[in-house]
């Protein structure tokens, strides 16, 4: 069964449990317990007839087996059992089920749960399972109850772009401040991996050290802790935080390499209690000695946080972030100015819409490199590769994909980034320059759009408007031929 087909079947099952009342949030909780301890079983078995060490192993007495066996109250009872037992458990383990509950009440409902998880074979699948179900659940959700999925994941095409051109080395520590479901984190630990035989301190670092994720949305980092184990990635010495937020305090270490999607949305927000009674929102900033300038903006205040998180003089981050980063004033320009002076600002990509489940959403990704105090600036050129302009593209039928990032790639020139050319698609743009743009603006673009081009081409407004009047006039006329003849009759 393809991915597809699989993400309508736990759909199926969800609508089923909605008309019990248990919600879309719940659903999606319980099918990440149950599906992480089925994928736990099957990468056990398969660990076994490898003969490797694998993931940390499940104690048998709370292992998928053991669900299968029973039914009805006995079911409920040891589920709730393994959570609790679980949840205690240190690392990954911990972190996936710390604090969970069964909101499956129906004992009848939690068993065709597990047998239609157990019916499939989840891990020899050739995709993220996880993932797919997941995304596949968020953006039919969405579809349901016409609210928009928000931005919860990065397209994986460029999630591995981005750690191409990165190219973290093994030995470094990478971190995501707004990990997901540890999309950046995987792929960096993937690409690390295949860097050619590793001494028995290298293979521990990566696996229990090199990673550092933390997420404000307890459920979401929750599924990154279970991708994780389920890669064989992590051990105690592993960070994924979840119900954390990033912004809140200083990074507590310095890391070489950021990789990151902070949320979108501008504002920052805490729920405050009035005298009334009433709950309400009220903008939310954080006094923090290492940021250059208070706001309320979470964008920008990420940005802030990304360069406080790097070691000086050695780390890098690249960094989605919306267009209102290039050109916002007020606190925006002040840190652009800043970012330009206190590290290497020397990449911009500039994403095409389409491409994130929030519609419409314009953004980029930055690319800069924190370096030690200097009078002078470190930015000297940003280069900008448009991939944006005359590209369009939709999460299902023209979806972005490898291919559509491959001329970046070549063009980034990871080796050596002194060796980069202009092309049609990729321009240099001096630091003086930038910093002469109304605002430090670096909202720059240079290829003719062929939407626009198209609608120059349009006849004036007022030939538009007479030929709109005399479609409508001949319209009535037709329907006026009509009432004519119908009176006759």
């Amino acid at each position: 069964m393809n991915a597809q087909a699989l993400v309508q079947k736990v759909w199926n099952f969800a609508t089923v449990l909605r008309d019990d009342g248990v919600s879309y949030g719940d659903y999606v909780e319980q099918l990440t317990y149950l599906l992480f301890l089925k994928m736990a079983q099957e990468r056990e078995g398969l660990d076994e007839a490898l003969g490797r060490k694998g993931m940390e192993r499940i104690p048998k007495i709370l292992a998928w087996p053991s669900l299968l066996r029973l039914d009805g109250d006995d079911l409920e009872n040891h589920y709730r059992k393994i959570l609790i037992e679980l949840g205690r458990k240190p690392g990954l383990l911990g972190t996936i089920f710390r604090k969970a509950q069964n909101k499956l009440q129906d004992p009848a409902k939690l068993k065709r749960l597990v047998m239609l998880i157990d019916a499939e074979t989840w891990s020899g699948l050739d995709v993220d399972v996880k993932g797919e179900i997941y995304e596949g659940l968020l953006e039919r959700n969405a579809r349901d109850v016409k609210s928009g999925a928000g931005q919860y994941f990065t397209p994986r095409p460029l999630i591995k772009a981005v750690v191409e051109v990165m190219n973290p080395d093994r030995g470094m520590v990478v971190a995501d401040p707004a990990c997901g479901t540890g999309g950046f984190l995987i792929a960096a630990h993937d690409h690390m991996a295949a860097q050619g035989p590793m001494t028995p301190d290298q293979a521990r670092h990566l696996k229990e050290k090199a990673l550092k994720g933390a997420d404000i949305t307890t459920e979401v980092a929750r599924l990154c802790a279970m991708n994780m184990h389920l890669h064989g990635i992590g051990g105690e010495d592993s960070l994924i935080e979840g119900g954390r937020d990033s912004l809140a305090s200083p990074p507590s270490e310095l890391v070489d390499m950021v990789l990151t999607n902070p949320p979108f949305g501008k504002k920052s927000s805490i729920t405050v209690v009035g005298e009334d009674g009433k709950a309400g929102k009220e903008s939310q900033t954080y006094e923090r000695n290492d940021f250059w300038t208070t706001t309320s903006n979470k964008q920008l205040n990420f940005l802030q946080h990304v360069r406080s998180m790097l070691k000086p003089g050695s780390g890098r981050a690249a960094v989605v972030v919306p267009d209102n980063v290039l050109f916002e004033g007020g606190a925006g320009e002040t840190i652009r100015r800043k970012l330009l002076h206190e590290c290497d600002v020397h990449t911009l990509l500039r994403l095409p819409t389409g491409i994130f489940y929030a519609q419409g959403v314009k953004a980029n990704v930055l690319f800069f490199d924190r370096k030690p105090g200097a009078a002078k600036p470190w930015t000297e050129k940003l280069w900008i590769y448009d991939l944006r302009t005359n590209f369009h593209f939709t999460l299902k039928e023209n979806p972005l994909g490898t291919d559509h990032l491959k001329d970046f790639i070549a063009c980034y020139k990871a080796k050596d980034r002194r060796k980069r050319k202009e092309t049609d698609r990729f321009r240099v743009f001096d630091r003086d320059a930038l910093l002469a743009r109304d605002k430090a603006n670096l909202d720059l673009f240079w290829i003719k759009d062929e939407d626009l081009e198209a609608s120059e081409n349009l006849p004036a407004p007022d030939v538009l408007a007479r030929e709109i009047v005399e479609d409508l006039q001949a319209a009535l006329d037709a329907f006026t031929s009509v009432e004519e003849a119908l009176a006759k009759e």
